[in-house]
């Protein structure tokens, strides 16, 4: 019998400690993207460089390299893992520099046959300034914060599954969610025509663990092309639409953790956030 998983609990981490996890998180993630951009098949759309939420890794995972290896970071301590072959090998970012990881992969790859060389490769997007950036050292205060950032994309994982079967129920194709290391967040997203015209609407369901828009975690559920904002429908209490950039219903950390029932709350906004954006591509 499969048992359909449950949210994790989620606490109260100080807001500016949560902050420092995501940044440090975001960077050593760049990790997996960088070994995504040197060994896997490269696609049109980058997506050879997303990841994959491993429950049982508490983490991101990057698609499988040529061998059949898979490079991880377990976000709740920032572990590097390296797993395939003949044994998985960790690397403990804490403490550590982004100097000191690259070593670790130029011992760990390297012995696997991979050019390492193209690890070195620039990023095709700046990162946020950051000590990191500048030969600092992971760690600090944040290894509660790690945690709870570990508990929202676990919780982002099933709540957004939920939503791409809905998107699938509606007959729109939708992938598995996957985190994409620019933006950092987890998401799927369903493309189809509009029936009145050439254009293609997109409609788009995902977990940012903040941004500039937002100091905290938040789900989305955004919609392309945008419409008139005088014309969006009402949304369920629990969040609001979004127009600044992007046009979405967006539900903050602060609203869930208010929320009754934080997990079904968030479901059932989502749900109607879905049918509100599809009706409005009718």
């Amino acid at each position: 019998m499969t048992t359909t998983p449950s949210w994790r609990p989620l606490g109260g981490v100080d807001a500016a400690k949560l902050r420092e996890a995501r940044l440090q998180a975001h960077y050593a993630v760049q990790w997996l993207a960088r070994l995504a951009r040197a060994a896997v098949p490269a696609q049109p759309d980058d997506s050879h460089t997303n990841l994959g939420w491993d429950d049982r890794l508490d983490g991101f995972v990057t698609h499988p390299l040529p061998d059949g290896a898979r490079l991880g970071l377990r976000l709740s301590d920032l572990t590097l893992t390296a797993e395939g072959g003949e044994a998985g090998r960790a690397f403990p970012l804490i403490g550590r520099s982004d100097a000191e990881a690259r070593e670790w992969m130029d011992l760990v790859f390297a012995a696997d046959g991979l050019d390492v060389q193209a690890l070195d490769a620039p990023s095709p997007y700046a990162m946020r300034p950051h000590a990191i950036a500048q030969g600092g050292t992971y760690g600090g205060d944040i290894a509660a914060a790690l945690r709870e950032l570990a508990a929202w994309f676990a919780d982002g994982q099933i709540a957004i599954e939920t939503v791409r079967r809905a998107m699938l129920g509606y007959g729109h194709d939708a992938p598995a969610p996957r985190c994409w290391p620019h933006h950092f967040d987890l998401a799927t997203l369903a493309s189809f025509p509009l029936p009145r015209g050439a254009t293609t609407a997109h409609v788009g369901a995902g977990l940012s663990p903040g941004d500039r828009y937002y100091a905290e975690p938040y789900f989305y559920l955004s919609l392309y092309p945008a419409p008139d904002p005088s014309a969006l429908p009402p949304l369920p209490p629990l969040g609001h639409w979004h127009v600044e950039d992007f046009t979405g219903a967006v539900v903050t950390a602060t609203a869930i953790r208010a929320a009754a029932r934080p997990e079904a709350d968030t479901d059932a906004f989502l749900a109607a956030a879905l049918e509100a954006a599809l009706a409005m591509c009718r």
